[in-house]
């Protein structure tokens, strides 16, 4: 990636990184000689054709071709592209859309419906986990919609084969306001505070380790809120962190780009890039994306551990651990220290935009002397709460 920094430094602070860098960034402008295959430029985003995208993917060098110009818009271009028309098939969309709003339905009245990370309460309806209830309350409709080229053909761009699908459908109601900008997982679900913690070579690579996208369910003229997304935001380096600042939201409020959607239009961006869900200013107009966290194959450890078991034998002990045993350590060669994958609906974020890891709990069992027994059981718990 494109990216500006200085290769000698190894951490990232709050201070980390300068407005006019940023802004110099920012501030570039997308050459359509760049990108030749998209038929349009708008607010430096490329704009790209579903059935064009469609026939590339059946022609191998033209597939190759297509891939190449989206991994070089996703890394030193704005970030962001649009593909108008990526899922044509109104009836396919129509009938997932019939399936997110039985899932939305059913889970507000079983009461198991949660909020987003990033905006108020009630200002929209999420379904964690789209992907799987879509699959399983209708299998036909989920394989016509996840046939869609556009998607594999972004994913392939950015992450290569292999790639994992999720997917989170989002509702912004009439009224709903606007998310905080934020870049996005992995990083991006954390405090500043524990970001900062991370060498800056793993703020380097994060970007590579998923893709951000969203299909419209609906026609989404700009005054119903679709996302806003500050283009080539994801080559300033120090952004994981900086963005949290003042002065960068203020900059985002007053130039990002906000591109309106019709039904079938896909965009895909960099997770790097700022971006946020816009506010629904309409009255009786319910914006209903699925939202798409496609990440890389790499993502995943060598081995299936089971840090359940591991934790449960070694907690007896580390509770009256020997000279010599340094707590910290044993937790983090052994204990779950990322809170993902998780089921959202069973074990959403308390009090941050994180919910509470395996190892955070052992180190708080251990340091307030729970018993065995109400050890295992949170274990059990946090098992189950992790489980579709």
């Amino acid at each position: 990636m494109n990216v500006i920094h200085d290769p000698k430094t190894v951490w990232i602070s709050a201070t980390s990184g300068e407005f006019e860098t940023f802004k110099s960034i920012v501030e570039q402008t997308t050459d359509p000689a760049s990108v030749p295959l998209a038929t349009d430029v708008i607010r430096n985003i490329p704009i790209y054709d579903g059935p064009s995208v469609d026939r590339a993917a059946a022609d191998p060098e033209a597939r190759q071709s297509l891939k190449a110009e989206w991994a070089r818009v996703f890394a030193d271009g704005a970030g962001v592209i649009v593909i108008k028309g990526a899922l044509r098939d109104a009836a396919v969309v129509d009938r997932a859309s019939e399936v997110f709003d039985d899932i939305i339905r059913q889970e507000k009245e079983t009461n198991t419906g949660k909020g987003d990370h990033f905006a108020k309460p009630g200002a929209n309806d999420r379904i964690w986990n789209s992907l799987e209830k879509h699959c399983l309350a209708d299998p036909e409709n989920f394989a016509a919609y996840y046939s869609c080229q556009s998607f594999a053909l972004a994913s392939e761009a950015w992450l290569g084969p292999a790639y994992q699908m999720t997917a989170q459908v989002n509702r912004v109601n009439p009224g709903g306001t606007a998310q905080k900008p934020h870049r996005d997982y992995h990083l991006g679900f954390m405090s500043a505070e524990r970001m900062a913690e991370y060498p800056a070579h793993i703020h380097g690579i994060s970007p590579v380790l998923t893709l951000q996208g969203a299909l419209a369910h609906c026609d989404m003229p700009v005054e119903t809120g679709p996302t806003l997304v500050l283009p080539f935001s994801q080559q300033f380096f120090e952004g994981y962190i900086a963005f949290n600042r003042p002065e960068y939201q203020d900059y985002f409020a007053e130039n990002y780009v906000q591109l309106p959607l019709d039904k079938g239009d896909a965009v895909f961006f960099n997770p790097a890039v700022m971006h946020g869900a816009g506010t629904n200013h309409t009255a009786d107009k319910f914006r209903l994306v699925n939202l798409f966290q496609v990440s890389s194959a790499f993502g995943r450890a060598m081995e299936s551990v089971n840090r359940t078991e591991m934790c449960r034998a070694l907690f007896p002990m580390l509770k009256c651990a020997p000279i010599g045993v340094d707590i910290a350590n044993v937790i983090a060669s052994s204990a779950e220290g990322y809170p993902f994958p998780t089921n959202l609906d069973r074990n959403p974020p308390i009090g941050g935009i994180a919910p509470k890891t395996q190892a955070a709990y052992l180190a708080q069992a251990i340091a307030e002397g729970w018993t065995e027994e109400a050890f295992g059981q949170m274990l059990d718990d946090l098992k189950t709460k992790n489980e579709t």
